[in-house]
Formats: C-alpha cells, sequence, structure tokens
C-alpha cells in the first residue's frame, strides 16, 4: 500500500472506530468519510462493504478474544466456559448493533464477518466440548445454541440500556441451564 493510501486506510479506520462508538454500526459512512478527509469512493475502495469496516475496525478485539479462547482451554473446563460466554458478552456490547451484523455474518458465507465469525464460534465450541467432556456442561448443547443465546442477552441488553445488570442477570441465567443436573430421580 502506497504510503498516501496507507495514511487514508489508517483515518478511515480511526474515525469508524469513533463512528461506531457514538453511533453504532449503522453510524454514516459517508460521514466516516468526510470525517478522515477522503471521499466516500475512496473508503469504498479500502472497504468495499460496511462489514469489511466493522471487521478491520474490531480487528484488534477479535484477535484478543480468539487469544483469550486459546488461553482458556488450559483452565478448569466449567469456569473456562463461563470466562468466555462473559468476555462475548463484552465484546458484543461494545457497539450497538454488533451482534445484529454478528448473527447476519454468522450465516452469510458472503458476508466479511463469516470467517472471523466461525473462527470465534469455533473457539467457543472447543470451550464447550471441554465442559460437556468434564461433566460440567448439559450434553446436548451446542455451540449454535449458546451463540444465540449471547446474541439474544446482548441484543436486549443494548435495547434498554437503563439496566446495567441486566446482561449478567441474564447470562447468570443462561449458564444456570447450561450446568449438568441431576435427574429428578437422583435427587
Amino acid at each position: 500500500m502506497r504510503a498516501d493510501a496507507r495514511r487514508n486506510y489508517d483515518r478511515l479506520l480511526a474515525e469508524a472506530g469513533e463512528a461506531f462508538a457514538r453511533h453504532g454500526i449503522d453510524a454514516s459512512l459517508e460521514e466516516i468519510a468526510k470525517a478522515a478527509g477522503v471521499g466516500i469512493g475512496t473508503l469504498y475502495r479500502h472497504f468495499p462493504a460496511r462489514q469489511d469496516l466493522i471487521v478491520a475496525v474490531l480487528r484488534d478485539s477479535i484477535d484478543a478474544l480468539l487469544a483469550e479462547g486459546e488461553r482458556l482451554r488450559e483452565e478448569e473446563p466449567g469456569e473456562a466456559l463461563r470466562v468466555w460466554l462473559h468476555a462475548q458478552i463484552a465484546h458484543m456490547a461494545t457497539t450497538r448493533g454488533l451482534c445484529a451484523e454478528l448473527i447476519i455474518g454468522l450465516k452469510d458465507p458472503a458476508s466479511p464477518l463469516y470467517g472471523t465469525c466461525h473462527l470465534i464460534t469455533a473457539s467457543g465450541d472447543a470451550l464447550l466440548r471441554q465442559a460437556q467432556d468434564a461433566g460440567v456442561a448439559r450434553p446436548d448443547l451446542t455451540i449454535q445454541d449458546l451463540v444465540k443465546s449471547l446474541n439474544g442477552i446482548a441484543w436486549v441488553a443494548e435495547r434498554f440500556p437503563d439496566d446495567p445488570g441486566q446482561a449478567d442477570r441474564l447470562l447468570s441465567l443462561l449458564l444456570d441451564g447450561v450446568r449438568v443436573r441431576p435427574a429428578l430421580h437422583e435427587v
């Protein structure tokens, strides 16, 4: 990348990060380009789709999530899964509208988010399987169940921001459902 193109790219990322933080994922791409001092054509040359820009802006946090997933594989399985689930909620809560984009990206192979979503999901799947193998997570759960539940929690927390403890309470409820329970006849 030429030096001027690199500067434009970096300015676009910085402005997009600020715009996403202020206005959510649906922030105006035209305003982002304007704030970066470039035309909309320059933005689209670097980022052909909004999701390309989202992936680029969130690259560091995505890489951190993946590294955390790897690190957690060395921890106690139940606790590792709990920490991973909390990290996912925290990640989705960073940017308004992100949870909806992630669920779309997970299902659409043409989406720039598709590969990233599947890497994150694979990380969680490994932790879920470890917890299931250790007997601390229900054997009938799938990572898709957890991802959809996390997305729902993040969506509700985003829509009702007046209750900052809501996501933690909902995640606690989810975790209660994840744990293996003795059969009624064993109680």
